[in-house]
């Protein structure tokens, strides 16, 4: 299991990462809870050479389990986390996660 995001100081959103939650629905806030305090975070090195990614797993304040694929960047000197995508996971997910 990778490290917690813990140590971040803010998020990285632009109209590329949030055009990705509208897709799928789901808001930056719900995204935000999550990430903020995941239940697991995972390495997720086959979908990037580039950059370390990164995928979280988690429930929202109203208790929807979520997914979300992130990086951790550096900025001036603080860590941003920059969600990639975020959707709501299904059934057979969750029952692995549970």
């Amino acid at each position: 299991m990778a490290e917690r995001p813990q140590d971040f100081v803010e998020f990285d959103w632009d109209e590329n990462n949030l055009g990705k939650l509208a897709k799928h629905l789901i808001s930056q806030d719900e995204v935000e809870d999550v990430l903020a305090n995941p239940l697991a975070v995972l390495d997720d090195p086959s979908h990037s050479l580039l950059e370390r990614r990164l995928r979280a797993v988690g429930r929202t304040e109203q208790g929807r389990w979520v997914f979300v694929a992130f990086t951790l960047r550096e900025r001036a000197g603080a860590v941003l986390v920059r969600p990639i995508s975020a959707r709501y996971m299904h059934a057979k997910e969750i029952a692995r996660y549970a």
